[in-house]
C-alpha cells in the first residue's frame, strides 16, 4: 500500500508541476505568474537566465546567421542597429520592471536584441526577442514593452535585395573573410532563399505572420516543411497574404500570464507560446526543421527559462514617472465606476488599494496600486469592428498545424473573427492603441470612430513632457505634435488598407455614432486606466 501511495504521490506532483497549455486551462486571479510551479529560488534563477536568452538569441542552429567581422567591413553595424530600431542598453541596471540583466555581466555597446553566435570557427550575428520586445520609456528601459520603432523586417528585405549579386570569391576578397566566414555567409544566404520577406505598412508594425506563412509556401507541404528549390523560384500562391496585409504590433509580455489563448487574435489555442515563437522565428529565418526539432529536444531548459522571463514580466507604473501626489484620485475612483459598467465585461476587473480597509494609512502612490487582477477565466475573442486584416491573415498559418514540431508540442492554430480584448495592466504605457497601432491615444480610443483623427505622427517616448500627452495618454496630436516628428516616415495614415482606426466604439461607449461619455467621463476613465 505504501508503494502505491508513493507512486500516486509522485504522479500527482508531476501532474501538478506540468503546466496546462490547453485552451481549457482556467486563468486564475492575478494570472499564471509562476506557470512552471517552481520554487521561488529556481523561479528567480529561471527568470534571470530567460532574460539573457531574450537578449542573446540562444538557438544556435538558426538559419540566417551572417558573419560579423566581414559584414562590418561592408556596412556599419551600428548604423544597421539604429536603422532596425534596436534600443540602446541602459547606462546602468535598475530595479524591478526596469532591471535588465547584461549579457556576460557587462553593458553591451550594441543595441538590445543584437547578439552573436559561434559556428564552425566563425562568429555570426543575429537578432533576439528583445529587438521587438524592449523599449525605452522616458529614460528607463523596459524589457517586455513593445518597441514602437521596430524595423526588424528591414534586415531580411535588405539582405535579399543584394542576394542575386553575391559571389563568395568577391565577398572574401572585399572583406578579408576567412574561409569559415565565407561559408557562414553562403549558408546564411541559402537559408534566406527559403524566406519570403514582406515590408511592413508602417514604422512600428511587424510582418512576421506574413513572413512565416509565405515562407512555408516556398517549402514542401510535409511535416518538416522540406526545402524545395523549385518552390523557392515559383512559390505556391496564398489566397490572402499575396494581396492583403496582416501587420500587427509586437505585443507586451506582461499580458501573457492572464490568458489561455495567445497572439492578438487568440488563434494559438494550445501549446506553450514560447515553442511557437521559436518555430515561427526559425521558419522566418529559413532554418531546417529537423535541426530545429533536435535543438528543441535538447534544450527544454532554455524554453523553460524563456517561459519564466515572459510570464514573470510586469508593467511599468504611471507613478514611476508622474507625481502621485498631484494625481486626481477622486477622478480615478469615479473612472473605476465607469470602467466597471462599460469595459470590465471584456477586459476584466481590477481591484484597487484605495478600496482596501487600510486605504487611509497608505501614501498617494500605494493608494493607486492595483492589488488584484481578475481576468476572464477563459480568454474571450470579440469582434468589435476593428480592422480585420490581421485576424484574416491567420488563416494562412493554419498550415503550421501539420508540422511535426507543432504536433509534438501540442501547438494548434485556430483562426478567429475578431481579437482578444487584452488585460489592461500597464495600458498607459502601451500607446498607440489597437493591434495595428492605429489610434494615437486614449482620448481618440474613447471617441466614436467617425470622429477620430485620420492622420497622426509617431515618435519616441524620450521626453515625458513633449513626447507624451498625459491628459489623453499617448501621442500628442495636432498642434501638440513635436516638430521633429513631422516627417513622412513618422506619419500614420488611417486611410491605408490594414491601418483602419475604426471599431471598438459602437455599443460600447457610443450609440449610432454618438458618444455615451461626457468629456468628464472620458477624462475620469483615462485617469482610472492610468492606474492599472
Amino acid at each position: 500500500m505504501r508503494k502505491v501511495i508513493f507512486i500516486l504521490t509522485l504522479f500527482w506532483q508531476f501532474a501538478w508541476a506540468t503546466p496546462d497549455w490547453s485552451q481549457n486551462a482556467r486563468v486564475p486571479i492575478d494570472g499564471r505568474k509562476n506557470i512552471l510551479e517552481l520554487s521561488e529560488k529556481n523561479w528567480l534563477e529561471h527568470i534571470r537566465a530567460g532574460q539573457i536568452h531574450t537578449q542573446n538569441y540562444p538557438v544556435d542552429i538558426t538559419g540566417a546567421l551572417p558573419p560579423l567581422a566581414p559584414t562590418e567591413k561592408l556596412i556599419s553595424v551600428d548604423k544597421l542597429m539604429r536603422d532596425l530600431g534596436l534600443q540602446p542598453y541602459p547606462a546602468e541596471t535598475d530595479d524591478g520592471v526596469y532591471s535588465v540583466a547584461y549579457p556576460n555581466g557587462r553593458r553591451p555597446t550594441y543595441g538590445m536584441g543584437f547578439g552573436t553566435l559561434n559556428r564552425d570557427n566563425a562568429t555570426g550575428f543575429t537578432f533576439s526577442c528583445a529587438a521587438c520586445h524592449s523599449s525605452s520609456l522616458f529614460g528607463k528601459t523596459v524589457l517586455g514593452l513593445t518597441n514602437r520603432a521596430t524595423r526588424a523586417q528591414d534586415f531580411f528585405l535588405r539582405t535579399k535585395k543584394w542576394r542575386p549579386i553575391y559571389n563568395p570569391v568577391v565577398f572574401q576578397a572585399l572583406t578579408d573573410a576567412t574561409t569559415a566566414e565565407t561559408n557562414l555567409m553562403t549558408s546564411a544566404l541559402k537559408s534566406l532563399d527559403r524566406v519570403a520577406a514582406k515590408k511592413p505598412l508602417q514604422l512600428g508594425l511587424d510582418t512576421s505572420l506574413a513572413q512565416v506563412a509565405l515562407s512555408l509556401n516556398l517549402r514542401e507541404d510535409d511535416a518538416y516543411a522540406t526545402p524545395n528549390l523549385k518552390l523557392q523560384q515559383h512559390p505556391r500562391p496564398d489566397a490572402i497574404l499575396d494581396h492583403d496585409p496582416a501587420d500587427s504590433k509586437p505585443a507586451v509580455w506582461w499580458n501573457v500570464k492572464y490568458k489561455n489563448k495567445w497572439l492578438s487574435d487568440g488563434s494559438l489555442v494550445s501549446g506553450n507560446p514560447i515553442y511557437t515563437n521559436i518555430l515561427w522565428n526559425e521558419i522566418g529565418r529559413g532554418s531546417d526543421l529537423h535541426s530545429l526539432e533536435d535543438w528543441l529536444n535538447k534544450n527544454s531548459q532554455i524554453i523553460d527559462e524563456l517561459t519564466a522571463a515572459v510570464f514573470a514580466s510586469e508593467p511599468p507604473r504611471f507613478t514611476d514617472f508622474f507625481d502621485a501626489e498631484k494625481f486626481d484620485l477622486s477622478g480615478a475612483q469615479r473612472g473605476e465606476i465607469i470602467f466597471n459598467n462599460t469595459c470590465a465585461e471584456c477586459h476584466g476587473v481590477y481591484q484597487k488599494a484605495w478600496s482596501a480597509p487600510n486605504a487611509m494609512s497608505l501614501n498617494a502612490t500605494e493608494k493607486l496600486r492595483t492589488t488584484h487582477v481578475i481576468p476572464r477565466p477563459n480568454t474571450p475573442i470579440e469582434d468589435v469592428g476593428t480592422d480585420p486584416y490581421r485576424a484574416h491573415g491567420m488563416r494562412s498559418l493554419e498550415k503550421l498545424n501539420r508540422l511535426a514540431i507543432s504536433q509534438k508540442h501540442n501547438m494548434r492554430v485556430e483562426p478567429h473573427e475578431g481579437y482578444v480584448p487584452p488585460p489592461l495592466v500597464g495600458i498607459w504605457a502601451r500607446w498607440p492603441y489597437l493591434h495595428n497601432d492605429s489610434i494615437p491615444n486614449l482620448c481618440e480610443l474613447l471617441t466614436p470612430g467617425p470622429q477620430r483623427v485620420s492622420q497622426f505622427y509617431i515618435g519616441p517616448a524620450a521626453d515625458r513632457n513633449l513626447d507624451f500627452d498625459s491628459n489623453c495618454n499617448g501621442y500628442p496630436t495636432g498642434k501638440k505634435t513635436p516638430k521633429k516628428w513631422r516627417k513622412s516616415q513618422f506619419l500614420y495614415d488611417n486611410s491605408r488598407v490594414g491601418l483602419s482606426n475604426r471599431g471598438h466604439d459602437e455599443d460600447i461607449f457610443s450609440s449610432n455614432g454618438v458618444s455615451k461619455l461626457t468629456n468628464a467621463d472620458r477624462r475620469e476613465l483615462i485617469l482610472f486606466l492610468q492606474t492599472l
